[in-house]
């Protein structure tokens, strides 16, 4: 079935992989960014020439998460153009590193609205017409903040925690709507992408030195090098990418509601695990099992 796909943060990463990879596979996909006659202005013209070169249906259209006007138009113009939309991809986010005691907390207020709020914005936007539907798809690029994490991280796996725990909670207010959610965790992929290299940093820079002296000198180096020692020569991001066609590609009803691919093999998979696990036996005692499933509604 060939799907109306809205990708957010799609200008780099697994976004762009996934908004190429879904277009190649048939699907009418939406890369979404901001800024797209700036920075993204590059971004928009290799949407474009990727295209043309293969003959698919990927366009690129502003959207910039942080701006409800700016999501809310975007969403918009999908719908006018389709007349429905099948699947919304949370994928847009920021990283940061760096010693958490030197992020102000007005940074980490800016990360949580990039990581967890643009989430709201989006689904504020989209959902309505999902409800309408009464079907529907949402994905979530989450990240791996159950397993073997390590310091200087902190900022960034908080903001992404969070946003897996709107996702849980999410796919259950969604399913007798008939809406799916499933959720993708990718582990610590230290190259294939800019995640680490485009990584933000602190402000406070003079309390960041204070770490960079006496017990901690050195402690960025050991915690980079430690994760990418982790990391197998073979990890490709594209599997990414992949996984994330792979779920959109399935029948209606049999999508997993979380899948890691994690070739670092951290532990989260296993964490998780016992989470989704002892959540769905909890709804199931309260009466509520029918919401792990999605309902069958307008099919």
């Amino acid at each position: 079935m060939k799907n109306i796909i809205v990708i957010t943060g799609a200008s780099s990463g697994f976004g762009a992989l996934a908004a190429r990879a879904l277009a190649q596979k048939g699907h009418i996909v939406y890369a979404s960014m901001r800024e797209t006659t700036g920075r993204n202005a590059p971004q928009i013209k290799e949407v474009e020439e990727y295209a043309a070169a293969h003959g698919v249906d990927l366009h690129a259209i502003e959207l910039n998460v942080l701006s409800q006007i700016s999501t809310d138009a975007a969403v918009k113009i999908i719908i006018s153009e389709n007349g429905r939309l099948d699947v919304v991809i949370h994928n847009a986010g920021h990283m940061v590193f760096g010693p958490a005691e030197a992020f102000t907390p007005e940074q980490l207020a800016q990360l949580y609205d990039t990581n967890v709020l643009s989430t709201q914005r989006v689904n504020r936007a989209t959902l309505p017409y999902f409800r309408k539907q009464g079907k529907g798809l949402l994905v979530w690029v989450s990240s791996s903040t159950r397993g073997g994490t390590t310091p200087y991280l902190a900022p960034y796996f908080a903001a992404k925690a969070a946003m897996d725990a709107l996702a849980v909670s999410y796919a259950g207010e969604l399913a007798r709507w008939g809406i799916e959610t499933s959720i993708i965790v990718p582990g610590a992929f230290t190259s294939g992408t800019h995640h680490f290299n485009n990584a933000g940093s602190q402000i406070d820079k003079a309390r960041a030195v204070e770490y960079d002296s006496e017990a901690y000198s050195g402690f960025t180096d050991q915690i980079l090098n430690g994760l990418a020692a982790t990391v197998p020569a073979d990890a490709d991001v594209t599997s990414v990418a992949d996984a994330i066609v792979k779920v959109i590609d399935m029948p209606f009803g049999k999508r997993p509601f979380r899948i890691h691919i994690d070739p670092a093999q951290d532990g989260c998979e296993v964490v998780n695990a016992v989470a989704d696990r002892i959540r769905a036996e909890f709804l199931r005692r309260i009466g509520l099992g029918d919401i792990l499933v999605p309902r069958v509604n307008n099919q």
